[in-house]
């Protein structure tokens, strides 16, 4: 009889750590899906999107080369979306005859969908643009030849293409597209991100599995405790 009530007193304790375990858990993958909001920058290669390397201003493309921006909410450039549709070089550059002493740079500007955009702002239609530059321009200045406005933070960061969007810069959303509370803004942000995501569990997740652990253990030794 002893048994049976020891075994009935260790399960609220049991029942204890699991919803602990589903709680924590919950509210991890709820800090993941933070994000930042910004321009990312892309090469075309191979006919395929690839994460730029370096950013915009120290960029310098070659006659031919396809480059994109794309206005997003994400965590990292691994998870970054890409520009969409089908451009390629001589969709976009085709009608600009080579000129001696110019490149031509074929340029794809996706500005997101409404899920992305700031409050009361709406993402103004993809387009494409051909920056027929001097040979040592970089992407930055190819940019500014066929997308004015821009607009930078002190940090360089690009902020907004075509005056899109008219405030912010890579501030930290909630996973709801919301600016969260503790956002930071600036160069660092959308950096911090993608460097500090290795693949491995968060942080939170960590301490949220140790402390169901602990939860886990008081538990046991109240079963232990009341069977003796």
């Amino acid at each position: 009889m002893t048994r049976v009530r020891g075994g009935r007193g260790g399960l609220p304790g049991t029942a204890l750590a699991l919803a602990a375990l589903l709680l924590l858990l919950a509210c991890a993958g709820q800090a993941r899906a933070a994000g930042y909001r910004y321009w990312s920058f892309w090469d075309l290669d191979g006919g395929s999107w690839t994460y730029a390397t370096q950013g915009p201003s120290l960029t310098r493309p070659s006659d031919g080369d396809v480059q994109g921006f794309r206005f997003s909410v994400s965590e990292n450039s691994q998870d970054a979306s890409k520009p969409r549709g089908n451009a390629d070089f001589a969709s976009v550059c085709g009608d600009t005859e080579p000129r001696d002493g110019r490149k031509r740079v074929a340029l794809v500007l996706d500005f997101g969908t409404a899920a992305d955009a700031p409050g009361g702002e709406t993402p103004p239609p993809a387009r494409t643009a051909c920056a027929s530059v001097g040979p040592d321009a970089t992407t930055a200045e190819a940019l500014a030849s066929v997308a004015k406005p821009l607009r930078y933070d002190t940090n360089a960061l690009l902020c907004a293409i075509a005056g899109y969007p008219r405030t912010g810069c890579g501030e930290q959303v909630s996973g709801s597209g919301r600016k969260a509370p503790s956002g930071a803004k600036g160069s660092s942000a959308p950096a911090a991100s993608a460097s500090d995501d290795d693949g491995g569990p968060s942080v939170g997740l960590l301490a949220g599995l140790g402390a169901v652990a602990v939860l886990g253990a008081a538990a046991v030794w109240q079963t232990r405790r009341r069977r003796g």
